[in-house]
Formats: structure tokens, C-alpha cells, sequence
């Protein structure tokens, strides 16, 4: 399985982002192969639509689940639509390998 976790950068050293439209960064983790990645998110400035459009670019990317700390209305509504999961984190205190680590 595929997962996205929200970034605020782009190592593992990086904090998780709570934020799932405005998240600079999420991290791909493919939970078969253990490898991950990293990819901008390039709509996380944008005035309006981030959270659907970084629902896009999880589409793209192929992931199954995504790990956040918040997901809008919007966005919520288009993951449901396309059974992408969604995890709720509450801790920012976490570094991405952090969250890799409890998936493992």
C-alpha cells in the first residue's frame, strides 16, 4: 500500500504538517518496498481549492492512504468518493520518520 504523509519538508528529519491542502511537502511511503519519496506540493500557497487539489496529486501518486493532522470539507468528500483513507494525527511534535517507524 501506498501512503502519503503530510510534510513540512522534504527529509525524514522533516515535522509531520497537520495540514493536509497546505502541507508544503508529502512524503510517499510505499509500505511494500519500504522505499519513500518526497513531492512539493504545489498547491499548498494557492488562495482556494488546495485540499482538492492536493486530493489530485495523492491520485496521481497512487496512494491508498493519507496521514494528517486535518482534512477540509472538500477534500474530505473526495477522498471518501475515491476510498483514498484518511489518518488523523494530532501530533506536530513528530518527525516523519516518526510516523514511518509506527507504521512498520
Amino acid at each position: 500500500m501506498k501512503t502519503i504523509i503530510t510534510s513540512k519538508g522534504d527529509d525524514l528529519d522533516s515535522g509531520f504538517d497537520l495540514r493536509f491542502g497546505r502541507a508544503a511537502w508529502f512524503c510517499l511511503l510505499d509500505e511494500t518496498t519500504e522505499e519513500y519519496s518526497f513531492f512539493e506540493n504545489n498547491s499548498h500557497e494557492a488562495s482556494h481549492g488546495a485540499g482538492t487539489k492536493a486530493v489530485e496529486r495523492v491520485m496521481e501518486l497512487g496512494a491508498a492512504r493519507v496521514i494528517s493532522g486535518d482534512f477540509g470539507p472538500k477534500a474530505k468528500e473526495l477522498l471518501e468518493k475515491f476510498k483514498i483513507q484518511m489518518v488523523i494525527l494530532s501530533d506536530d511534535s513528530k518527525s516523519i520518520a516518526d510516523i514511518i517507524d509506527g507504521i512498520k
